[in-house]
């Protein structure tokens, strides 16, 4: 039996995105007959004060949780610390585990594939490296690192370590395929898959038959939402200023659900200001979430200009497995432009355009919903075509599976 070996902080019932899509991955090659093992973190990502079970099986998967491997997000000293001790105790484990067939590792932590790369050359099994987001770059064009420090250089060596030792590599878009080839001209290795919407238990859900919308009293109000981490890379300034244009707009609610470092500024914000048109939720559980995303009217997805190419706009698939038109706050040449380019799912709003946000929001609710609802529909044909989730998932798990038929490129 051929077996699969998985590093991952996260992992479900953990909210995070990541988590779910390897979730996805894992529980496929399980069904297609591999033994899978999971290393993952025994304590919740966002919110450490969550335990999971220390060792399970999880739909045909087994799952070895560690300890001491989260501790918030209060610093980043903090998650390196937790990062650090998770990718120790993963590797002394793994060299103690039955020889895989592949290793697969993601971007959770942000050093995992150079990880990766050390257990790959020690057990003499192929790489496949998911990037989700690239480090440093996204910390550098934050202005959180400075590019010619220690760290950023060290970091940056290992993922071209990382990029050669790997059998295949995984990347979201197109922008994020240029950035890792400008690292390491690999192109033979390098796969563009876009993640997919969990278009399996999301589906459109009316109104009027959306618990959510009831037990939050949301009825009859035009909802515009933000939901998912809100960091760095995902600045909410100009949605911000142009709720506060509309704060006596009482038709209109901005409701944002989630958790990360600019959702935490957001409730302080509202715990402070109390705005009458703004409400915040934390994650809700991914059982939960065709409820909580159909009952937005419009969804907003962000990503900062400086982030295209190393990060990618996962939320935006969600709001199209819905069949909810969509605010990309983004430059015009990014991921986020290219899908309503393809398709009239939205509207594309620069970074710092408030006006054009204000006077786009205020038109919303006069907008005929068959007009919307149109929009919506051609989001979802998207998620179900060039978007499929089931197509997606066979790429990456046919890519796992390729790797186990051919060497690897030791090095």
């Amino acid at each position: 039996m051929k077996s699969l070996l998985v590093i991952s902080q996260v992992y479900p019932p953990d909210p995070a995105a990541v988590g779910q899509h390897i979730a996805d991955v894992t529980e496929e090659m399980a069904r297609r007959g591999w033994r899978v093992t999971v290393y993952t973190a025994a304590r919740g990502y966002d919110d450490p004060s969550v335990r999971f079970t220390a060792r399970e099986t999880r739909n045909g998967v087994t799952l070895r949780r560690l300890p001491l491997s989260s501790f918030g997000k209060s610093s980043i000293a903090v998650r390196l610390l937790a990062q650090s001790l998770f990718m120790i105790q993963s590797l002394a484990r793994s060299l103690f585990l039955r020889r895989p067939s592949v290793i697969l590792v993601s971007t959770s932590p942000p050093f995992a594939g150079y990880g990766g790369a050390i257990l790959s050359w020690m057990r003499r099994v192929p790489l496949v490296w998911w990037v989700m987001d690239i480090n440093p770059d996204q910390m550098v064009r934050s202005n959180r690192l400075a590019p010619t420090s220690l760290f950023a250089r060290v970091f940056d060596w290992m993922n071209r370590r990382t990029l050669r030792q790997a059998e295949a590599v995984i990347v979201l878009d197109r922008f994020m395929r240029d950035t890792m080839l400008r690292k390491v001209a690999v192109p033979e290795k390098i796969r563009v898959i876009p993640p997919w919407a969990h278009d399996n238990v999301l589906a459109t859900l009316p109104h009027e038959s959306n618990p959510f919308r009831k037990a939050h009293g949301l009825d009859g109000t035009f909802v515009v939402m933000y939901s998912g981490n809100a960091g760095y890379s995902s600045p909410l300034a100009t949605l911000l200023d142009a709720a506060k244009q509309l704060e006596n707009d009482p038709r209109i609610l901005f409701m944002f659900i989630g958790g990360g470092v600019i959702k935490k500024q957001i409730d302080e914000l509202v715990a402070r200001e109390q705005p009458p048109n703004i409400r915040t939720l934390p994650y809700q559980p991914f059982s939960e979430l065709r409820y909580s995303l159909s009952a937005a009217d419009v969804h907003v997805v962000s990503i900062a200009d400086e982030a295209v190419g190393v990060v990618h706009p996962c939320k935006i698939y969600g709001a199209l497995a819905v069949g909810r038109p969509v605010i990309a706050l983004a430059a015009h040449e990014s991921h986020a432009a290219d899908i309503l380019n393809q398709a009239p799912v939205g509207w594309l709003v620069q970074h710092g355009d408030v006006d054009r946000l204000v006077t786009l929001l205020r038109s919303l609710p006069e907008v005929d919903p068959e007009t919307l609802n149109a929009m919506g529909a051609a989001g979802q044909a998207a998620v179900a075509g060039v978007f499929a989730r089931d197509a997606a998932l066979d790429k990456v798990c046919g890519i796992i599976e390729a790797c186990a038929g051919s060497p690897s490129s030791l090095h």
